[in-house]
């Protein structure tokens, strides 16, 4: 990863952090701040710096205060501080939703290089654990075969899901009350409220807010076979829920609401709560996927093919 990018995520994990807490004086050392952030002393005098300039920390001598919240201008765009590995990955899942991708379809290493504009090695070392999942096939001589999902491999998939979900939930309500990812949830939670008030033109930005809800609450987990599972959910849910545009709008709205449920459910730390509600959720999500697999794919369909530009057809939701 570059320096420049490990600066950018520890300043943006700062500001999570620094979003929960009252303004007022912040006790925390350099040696802690290295320590929560998992970087070196030497980025988070850096970081230090950058939130002194911002104005939202100020310094009397050895005494630090939060003198204001971040808001969302403070932080860093999520492109800029991307490991190598979460750019191949997301633009790997741009390229098979946006393109002609199909089951059968050979999936070759050094063409995506070129496409992702990043090394062959990076993208083989994604497919390679990625293929671990079924969903691409290794061929003897060389290059993968993107394999199809059947309504029996998505129940496999569905199960998995459930017991990994429900396990993540529960590891997230044991977070401590300065954790950031309580200050991503009601950020989340803000845009869902946000996003419900504006769903008639906006109804198809809902896939992005799905993922990052689903993707914090399995980080939670601290299980990295976990987090390397949501990989395949992801790939499986947006690829087939893009076929089936039968209520969209009204599928996005109803999945808005389970999700502000299931988010209520978590900040009251409720175990019965969050296992019933997430429950509803997943069901909801898996009979959406296996109609959009019984449809098939849309015909007369024309999808952007550059995966590197950040742009992206509509994705519908994961639930």
């Amino acid at each position: 990863m570059r320096a420049n990018t490990v600066h950018k995520r520890a300043y943006n994990q700062c500001l999570s952090v620094l979003a929960a807490r009252p303004l007022g004086v912040w006790p925390v050392s350099e040696a802690e701040l290295s320590e929560r952030l998992e970087v070196s002393r030497t980025t988070v005098r850096g970081v230090l710096a950058g939130l002194a300039a911002a104005g939202i920390v100020g310094t009397d001598g050895a005494r630090r205060s939060l003198r204001r919240h971040p808001v969302s201008g403070d932080y860093f765009p999520g492109l800029e501080t991307e490991t190598v590995a979460e750019a191949v990955e997301r633009k790997f899942m741009q390229w098979v939703l946006q393109g002609d991708c199909r089951p059968g379809q050979v999936v070759n290493a050094a063409e995506l290089a070129r496409l992702f504009g990043t090394s062959t090695t990076a993208v083989r070392e994604y497919l390679t654990r990625f293929s671990q999942f079924g969903l691409l096939k290794r061929r003897e001589n060389s290059g993968w075969i993107f394999a199809g999902v059947t309504p029996d491999f998505a129940a496999e998939i569905y199960e998995i899901r459930e017991m990994f979900e429900l396990r993540s939930a529960r590891r997230f309500v044991e977070l401590a009350p300065e954790s950031p990812a309580w200050a991503e949830l009601d950020a989340i939670a803000r845009e869902h409220h946000a996003l419900l008030a504006e769903i008639d033109a906006r109804y198809r930005d809902f896939s992005r807010l799905d993922e990052r809800l689903h993707r914090l609450i399995h980080d939670a987990s601290r299980n990295r076979f976990i987090r390397d599972f949501y990989d395949v959910i992801s790939i499986i849910f947006h690829y087939h829920y893009q076929w089936d545009k039968t209520d969209e709008k009204e599928r996005h709205r109803v999945a808005l609401q389970e999700h502000l449920d299931y988010i209520a459910a978590l900040r009251s730390r409720d175990l019965r709560l969050i296992d019933q509600t997430c429950r509803a959720h997943l069901r909801t999500a898996r009979a959406t996927l296996l109609r959009s697999i019984a449809a098939g794919p849309l015909s007369g369909v024309k999808r952007p093919q550059s995966p590197g530009t950040g742009e992206s057809a509509p994705m519908a939701s994961t639930g």
